[in-house]
C-alpha cells in the first residue's frame, strides 16, 4: 500500500507540475510592431509621427503596452533607403508606414511582398508602379495620396498674384526626386501660361539649400516657389528664414511652413493625410489587407495666409487673396 500511496502521490506532484512547465515552455508574448521608414532625419518636425500615434490611440492601441514602433530615417539620403528597409523586415514589423514620397514607399516594395505597407502621402503611387489602382491597390501596399508636385502648376499661380511685379519667379528644386522632370513640367507650363520667366534652382543637400538661394539672389528674383519634397519639408525653418532675409514673397507646400513663419502654403492637411495612413496601419494590424484598403485621397485643399509675414515683408495682400484664404493668420 505504501509503495501505491507513493506512487500515486508522485503523479500528482508531476500533473501539478506540467500546466507550470508548459506555460515555461511558452513563448513570452509579443506585440506587434509598427515600422516607419522616412527619407528625412529624425530631427525633422514631429507632425507626421504624432499623427500617427494619434490614428493607433484612436484604434484602440496603447504605444508601448500593445503596440510599438521603429523607426528608421534616412537622414535626407535616398541611397541608405533599401538597407533601412531591409532592418524593419527582419525585425520583422508587422506592418511599415513609409514617410518622405516615392523613394521610401519603392524601397519598401522591394524589400519585402508579404509585410503590408503603408505610405503617406505622396504623389500619383499608380504611376510610380506601388499599386494596381486606387480603389483595387493589390499586392501588400496601400496608403495615402496626398497630390503634392500635381499642385506646385496652383500655388505658382498664387505666387503670382503675391508677386505681380513681372519679375522672374525662383522654383526651389530637389532633382533626386523620382518624379522630378513631371513636377517640372508642369511648373513650366504653368509659366507660360501666366507669362512668367522661371529661375530654377535645385538642392538635394541642406547644403545645397543656401546654394540656391545664393544663385536666386544674383537674378532679382520677385518671389519664390518651393516646390514639394521631403527635404525642403524637413528644411522649413532654414528655408523660411532664407526667404525672409531675402524678402521674397514665398509659398508652400504645407500650412506647417505658413504655421512657422511662412507667408503662404497651398495643398492638403499635411497631418490628417498621415493620421489617416496610421488608421490604415491599425486596420491591417487587426486583420484586414492592405489589397483591400483602398488609397485615400484628400478631400480638402487649404490656402493659407500669413499677415504677420506679409507685414514684415512689406507686401500688401490682394484683398481678392485674402476673400479666397482658408485661413489668415494675423
Amino acid at each position: 500500500m505504501s509503495s501505491r500511496r507513493e506512487f500515486i502521490t508522485l503523479l500528482g506532484g508531476a500533473a501539478a507540475a506540467w500546466p507550470l512547465a508548459a506555460l515555461a515552455q511558452q513563448p513570452a508574448m509579443t506585440i506587434p510592431v509598427v515600422g516607419f521608414l522616412a527619407s528625412s532625419s529624425a530631427n525633422a518636425p514631429s507632425g507626421p509621427v504624432a499623427a500617427i500615434h494619434l490614428a493607433l490611440k484612436q484604434a484602440g492601441y496603447e504605444l508601448g503596452h500593445t503596440v510599438r514602433m521603429e523607426y528608421r530615417y534616412a537622414n535626407n539620403q535616398l541611397e541608405r533607403l533599401p538597407a533601412l528597409a531591409d532592418e524593419l523586415v527582419k525585425i520583422p514589423a508587422a506592418v511599415i508606414v513609409t514617410s518622405g514620397g516615392p523613394a521610401p514607399a519603392l524601397a519598401a516594395k522591394a524589400a519585402t511582398t508579404t509585410i503590408p505597407i503603408v505610405f503617406a502621402p505622396m504623389p500619383d503611387p499608380v504611376r510610380s508602379g506601388l499599386v494596381a489602382s486606387f480603389n483595387r491597390p493589390g499586392g501588400n501596399i496601400t496608403g495615402v495620396a496626398a497630390l503634392t508636385i500635381e499642385l506646385d502648376p496652383k500655388r505658382l499661380e498664387l505666387l503670382h498674384e503675391l508677386a505681380p511685379s513681372g519679375g522672374p519667379l525662383a522654383v526651389l528644386l530637389n532633382p533626386s526626386r523620382p518624379d522630378t522632370q513631371i513636377q517640372l513640367n508642369g511648373i513650366k507650363t504653368a509659366a507660360r501660361s501666366l507669362g512668367r520667366e522661371l529661375v530654377l534652382g535645385y538642392a538635394n543637400t541642406v547644403q545645397q539649400i543656401d546654394t540656391a538661394f545664393a544663385e536666386f539672389a544674383g537674378q532679382s528674383v520677385a518671389g519664390l516657389l518651393v516646390a514639394a519634397d521631403p527635404l525642403f519639408s524637413s528644411q522649413r525653418t532654414q528655408i523660411i528664414v532664407l526667404a525672409t532675409r531675402h524678402g521674397w514673397p514665398a509659398i508652400y507646400q504645407w500650412r506647417e511652413f505658413v504655421d512657422a513663419g511662412g507667408l503662404a502654403s497651398y495643398g492638403p492637411n499635411l497631418f490628417d493625410a498621415y493620421r489617416q495612413a496610421g488608421l490604415s496601419a491599425a486596420r491591417i494590424l487587426k486583420g484586414e489587407k492592405p489589397a483591400d484598403l483602398p488609397v485615400q485621397q484628400p478631400t480638402k485643399f487649404e490656402f493659407v495666409i500669413n499677415l504677420r509675414t506679409a507685414k514684415a515683408l512689406g507686401l500688401t495682400i490682394p484683398q481678392v487673396l485674402l476673400g479666397r484664404a482658408d485661413e489668415v493668420i494675423e
